[in-house]
């Protein structure tokens, strides 16, 4: 199947050639970019621009969605993930709903679905409204009670189109674990945030699930996460545990407190501070038993011991200084990598169904004139 506007070879592959459970679809790239409106992470300090109320922003918004979802249709892909913006659809975090939001992602489902393509909805991919933030973000307790409300009113609003619900996107990137040993390499009450919002986003997980659930029994429901494969630059026993400990704060904290295992405290022994973010009932509330989970960012990471990071006493090594296969991501090129990541999480109990999305791989092996222009999202 070749499109015309794609200017690059395409290998010809037929649904079929991957059996019966492929499950085939895209994601939006676009990014908001508009002028007003900062949104700020807690940690990362990532800064967003939306103007709400700019009418002519998301008619051009709309457009760009349009152009991608009918390349898909070429392409016979049938599910297409976006995401929400809270900012959007609620400026201030609480209260007042931007009424024009609401009526721009029904007009992107309802591309979809004139298109037959399946819609597949996230809710947070990245940043909290500055209200929100300023009041103190996903450290505040509170926030619980906002992300139901704000997942109520989506849920409520596009209930009618959506099936398949991503509750969070990434969180080792939004709360900051996965830049926590480089950005912050010392300093007590960073990582005591960090604990405070970890334990909280896993807590509007199992919230979010459970309030799709309540409104629409019939949802389909989960999270994505970024995965890192780590493994050790040698088999030293100091880089042996420098990598556990690395895969221990980008992955396992992130899926085993919600398959009930709790904290990998045994990994990482300052997680046992988390315990002091919990109130009754935390242990059964943060369990989730989601109908899939997604995974993304499928990379490798080198890592060494480093006595200088405290807390982790490991450090990731440059890609740039290692001499290995790249993509135009300047991501590594190991095309084993997701066999390896799938075999990995089929191994926990209770994951039903695992969606690879977005897994960098722009090259295939034997394939020289395949020259990609951009990184392909697949579902």
């Amino acid at each position: 199947m070749i499109l015309e506007n794609l200017k690059t070879n395409v290998i010809l592959l037929n649904k079929n050639d991957f059996g019966n459970d492929l499950f085939l679809g895209s994601s939006s790239y676009y990014k908001e970019n508009s002028i007003n409106n900062k949104e700020k992470s807690l940690l990362l300090k990532k800064v967003n621009y939306f103007n709400t109320n700019d009418s002519s922003f998301y008619k051009s918004e709309l457009i760009k969605y349009k152009q991608d979802i009918e390349l898909i249709k070429q392409a016979g892909v049938l599910h297409f993930r976006f995401s929400l913006s809270w900012s959007r659809i609620i400026p201030d975090g609480i209260g007042e709903i931007n009424i024009e939001a609401i009526h721009f992602y029904n007009d992107i489902l309802d591309i979809c679905i004139e298109n037959r393509i399946e819609p597949m909805v996230s809710l947070f991919d990245s940043c909290l409204p500055t209200a929100l933030k300023n009041n103190g973000g996903w450290s505040n307790r509170e926030s619980l009670n906002w992300f139901e409300n704000y997942v109520t009113i989506c849920v409520n609003a596009f209930k009618r189109k959506v099936t398949y619900w991503i509750v969070f996107n990434e969180p080792s990137v939004f709360t900051g674990a996965s830049s926590l040993f480089e950005i912050y390499p010392s300093g007590k009450n960073k990582i005591k945030i960090f604990l405070s919002v970890l334990h909280h986003v896993l807590l509007c997980q199992s919230i979010g699930f459970k309030k799709i659930k309540k409104i629409v029994k019939t949802a389909h429901v989960g999270s994505f996460f970024s995965y890192n494969y780590c493994i050790p630059m040698t088999f030293s026993e100091k880089d042996l545990k420098a990598a556990e400990r690395i895969d221990t704060l980008l992955n396992r904290i992130f899926i085993e407190p919600l398959l009930g295992l709790g904290y990998p405290i045994k990994s990482l022994p300052f997680l046992k501070n988390s315990t002091k973010n919990y109130i009754a009932g935390d242990n059964d509330l943060i369990k989730v038993d989601f109908d899939f989970i997604g995974l993304q960012n499928c990379t490798q990471e080198i890592v060494c011991h480093n006595s200088f990071v405290p807390y982790f006493n490991a450090k990731i090594l440059n890609y740039d200084k290692l001499r290995v296969k790249k993509n135009h991501l300047s991501l590594e090129n190991y095309h084993e990598l997701i066999s390896h990541i799938i075999k990995k999480y089929s191994e926990y109990d209770g994951i039903k169904k695992i969606i690879v999305d977005e897994n960098n791989l722009t090259s295939i092996p034997n394939q020289p004139n395949l020259n990609d222009s951009f990184a392909i999202k697949s579902n």
